[in-house]
């Protein structure tokens, strides 16, 4: 249900956006609203609080984002507090910087290895995945997991590469057990 929310009321904050030509904008506002939401959570705390009337939320709502974000935006924050889904805000949010950025072809993509990259292996993936994917940019994530052994594993959306060697040894140990079932 909540996927179903946050699809709904992010992509009608996603075509108010490119109705207005203001896709940029919104993403860049979008983004900070995300990062305000993070380093504040007694305002989640505020906003979800039972004891206070939806008229006071959609108040603070306004005084708090009327001047740092489009009226546009803060419009849609109201219409969230009234529908009472500001418990879905983030994913909605995140929904809309998802569209927004597959529309501009920024493809993110969260590598791990088992060990730290060196700048030009980095740029040596991002190339790569430039060629083979349709994105014009990446948005490139690095992580270590020692557990992999050797080799990387890619994900870009919910497309996954796995070409660790832990991935290959689980697989081979899954073969070699099939084997001595049928024995």
């Amino acid at each position: 249900m909540a996927k179903l929310i946050s699809k709904t009321y992010g992509e009608a904050l996603f075509e108010l956006a490119m109705e207005q030509e203001k896709a940029d904008q919104f993403l860049e506002e979008v983004t900070q609203l995300l990062v305000v939401l993070e380093q504040n959570p007694e305002f989640d705390k505020l906003m979800n609080h039972p004891k206070i009337s939806k008229a006071e939320k959609v108040d603070v709502m306004e005084k708090v984002f009327a001047d740092k974000a489009s009226k546009e935006l803060v419009g849609f924050l109201v219409l969230i507090l009234q529908k009472e889904r500001y418990k879905e805000l983030r994913a909605i949010l995140q929904y809309f910087i998802q569209k927004v950025k597959e529309v501009k072809g920024i493809g993110p993509a969260v590598v791990t290895t088992p060990m730290e990259l060196s700048e030009i292996q980095k740029k040596q993936i991002e190339e790569k995945l430039l060629q083979t994917t349709s994105y014009k940019t990446m948005e490139m994530t690095y992580q270590v997991d020692e557990s992999l052994i050797g080799g990387m594993v890619i994900r870009i959306g919910d497309r996954v590469v796995d070409s660790s060697v832990k991935t290959k040894l689980e697989e081979l140990t899954k073969q070699l057990r099939q084997i001595q079932l049928q024995s």
